[in-house]
């Protein structure tokens, strides 16, 4: 049997560096997965709310950080302390580097990794909007960190592995940068069951947090195989309701959901 054709890793990231930067640009600030432009309704009190952010997480960030595109809150399965170096892979407009440092209460580093420009300049902004001294952005690709060996304690990420067609190479520059004990803290979406192939090969379906997420045991694997141990993936079946509402392809939630997903580095 032929194996399906799938877009390749370049014209994957060219097309979500394209819809990312757009969705940056938008004077809204409200923007996100969907066909329309929204990840479950926006940016809005309830959906954060729905993802696990407290009404005060959600007032605290500055304002056009929060542009709902998350899946999930990683912090509540961070257990940041103080001093900690942390590294948000797709920091976006800085949304949950902004809550990470409001946890490290002056101490300690945040990092955020972006691979679209626009987003890294609302990023920028938004922490000088806040004055985050310990927190900066950095544009690059997450399969190709900016930041030296085994320099982090913390790894989080937001819906944003799923959008990355060599999650092989995200997980072992996960494992390159963090220190010995360091750990991952992600939200993102994973397959219950196979994705159908028309799903997989559309763009609009990987750009939407869909055809590109991983079945659980796949990803649980390509952790094990980066080197991580105590590798626990938590799916949300509640979350089926809203990612439903990502695409035009209203079958997505019967294969997708979120999930928290936390890993260490021996």
């Amino acid at each position: 049997m032929n194996q399906p054709t799938l877009p390749d890793s370049e014209k994957i990231r060219d097309f979500v560096r394209e819809r990312y930067g757009a969705i940056a640009e938008q004077a809204d600030e409200t923007c996100g997965c969907t066909a329309t432009g929204c990840c479950g309704g926006g940016a809005s009190t309830t959906y954060g709310e729905k993802l696990g952010y407290s009404a005060a997480e959600l007032a605290a960030a500055p304002a056009g950080a929060d542009l709902g595109l998350g899946c999930g809150n990683p912090l509540a399965i961070a257990s940041i302390q103080p001093g900690e170096t942390v590294l948000d892979l797709g920091s976006g407009a800085g949304f949950d580097c902004f809550l990470a440092a409001r946890q490290l209460a002056g101490t300690g580093r945040v990092i955020g990794v972006d691979m679209t420009a626009a987003m890294v300049s609302k990023a920028r902004a938004n922490a000088r909007k806040g004055t985050y001294a310990n927190v900066e952005f950095r544009l690059s690709e997450i399969e190709a960190l900016p930041v030296a060996d085994a320099t982090v304690d913390l790894i989080m990420s937001n819906c944003v592995i799923n959008l990355s067609p060599e999650k092989a190479r995200v997980f072992a520059e996960a494992f390159r940068v963090l220190k010995p004990g360091g750990r991952l803290a992600i939200a993102d979406v994973v397959v219950t069951k196979p994705l159908p192939v028309e799903l997989r090969k559309k763009l609009s379906a990987i750009g939407a947090c869909i055809g590109g997420a991983t079945l659980v045991g796949e990803l649980r694997a390509l952790l094990a195989a980066a080197g991580f141990a105590r590798i626990d993936i938590v799916p949300k079946e509640s979350s089926r309701a809203y990612v439903a509402q990502w695409t035009d392809d209203t079958a997505a939630g019967e294969y997708v959901v979120s999930a928290l997903i936390t890993a260490y580095k021996p």
